[in-house]
C-alpha cells in the first residue's frame, strides 16, 4: 500500500520525463522568448467543476523541479472535496518556472483528480453495501504509483501492487498447470502461507474446484449477477470474494450482491475522466 507521505518521491522520476518530454532539448521557446529570466509572477489552479483533490504533492514537484525556487501552496488537502470555482493551489516565484510547469502540473492534476473523484463516487454507491471497492493492474505504464494513490484517495482500496506482491491464479496460469487443482498445490508449495491464494473462476464449476483446492480467495470473473448470486451460495464463506470484469459505474448498483466481499475495477485507474483544472496568472 502506498503511503501518502511517499507519493512525492516515487513520483519524482516520471515527473522529470514528463517535463523532458514537454522541454524537450530546447526549453520554452515561446516563453523565453516573451520572458525576461528576472520575471516573477503567481498563478492559481483552479477546479472547473466539482472534484476530489489529489496530487497536490505531485504538482508542487513538478514546479520545483521545471525550476528551482518556485514555490507551491496547496489551498486544499488531497482527499478533500471542492465545487467548481474554487482555488485548489497558487504557485509563485520565476514567471518561466510557472509557464513551463502549467501543463504538465494540470496533466497530473487532471488525471489524477479524475481518478479520486471517480473513486469517491463509486465508493458512495456502495456505501449501503460491505462492499469494498478496489483498483487492479490496469493502469498505465509508468504511472501506477501515482493511480493507485489516486484510487486510495478516493476511498478506494488498492489490489495488489504488481506480480511480486500478491498471488492470482488466473485463466492463462490455470491452462498452464492443466486445472485449478494443479495450480492451487503448485502455488500453495511454492510460496506456503506468505501469500493468501487467489483464484479466477469463469463458471460454477471453477468456483466448485477451487473450493475444493482450499483457495483463500475466489474471483468471480465476468459472471452476471444472478451467477454471482448462485456462486455466493455454493461458496457459503468459505472464501473471501471478489467480483471483477464487467462492473462499470453505470451498473455498479447490480453488482452489490451480498456475500461479496470486493469488487475491482479496471475502469477506475484505465478511463476515469480527466478532471477540469486550470491555471490562471494573477500577476507578472
Amino acid at each position: 500500500m502506498i503511503r501518502f507521505m511517499d507519493i512525492q518521491t516515487k513520483a519524482e522520476g516520471i515527473i522529470r520525463l514528463a517535463l523532458t518530454e514537454d522541454l524537450g532539448a530546447l526549453g520554452d521557446v515561446t516563453t523565453e522568448a516573451l520572458v525576461d529570466e528576472d520575471a516573477r509572477g503567481s498563478a492559481r489552479i483552479i477546479a472547473k467543476s466539482g472534484l476530489i483533490v489529489c496530487g497536490q504533492s505531485v504538482a508542487a514537484k513538478v514546479f520545483e523541479l521545471a525550476q528551482p525556487g518556485s514555490q507551491y501552496t496547496p489551498m486544499v488537502e488531497d482527499g478533500k472535496e471542492v465545487s467548481s470555482g474554487q482555488t485548489i493551489g497558487q504557485v509563485s516565484g520565476s514567471l518561466r518556472s510557472i509557464l513551463k510547469g502549467e501543463r504538465t502540473a494540470l496533466n497530473f492534476l487532471c488525471h489524477m483528480c479524475g481518478i479520486a473523484t471517480l473513486t469517491r463516487r463509486l465508493v458512495e454507491k456502495a456505501s449501503s453495501s460491505e462492499i469494498q471497492i478496489m483498483d487492479t493492474r490496469k493502469t498505465h505504464p509508468g504511472i501506477r504509483d501515482l493511480e493507485k494513490y489516486a484510487v486510495m484517495v478516493g476511498g478506494g482500496k488498492n489490489h495488489r501492487r504488481g506480480l511480486y506482491d500478491g498471488v492470482i491464479i488466473k485463466d492463462n496460469h490455470i491452462a498452464a498447470a492443466g486445472g485449478i487443482r494443479e495450480a492451487v498445490t503448485f502455488v500453495r508449495n511454492a510460496v506456503g502461507e506468505r501469500f493468501p491464494i487467489e483464484v479466477e473462476t469463469g463458471t460454477l464449476e471453477d468456483v466448485r474446484q477451487a473450493l475444493d483446492s482450499k483457495a483463500d480467495i475466489i474471483m468471480l470473473d465476468n459472471m452476471n449477477p444472478e451467477t454471482i448470486r448462485k456462486a455466493v451460495e455454493i461458496i457459503g464463506g468459505r472464501a473471501k470474494i471478489e467480483v471483477s470484469g464487467g462492473v462499470r459505474p453505470d451498473n455498479l448498483a447490480d453488482f452489490l450482491i451480498p456475500g461479496v466481499d470486493a469488487i475491482s475495477i479496471g475502469f477506475i485507474t484505465m478511463s476515469a475522466p480527466a478532471a477540469d483544472i486550470s491555471l490562471e496568472l494573477d500577476k507578472f
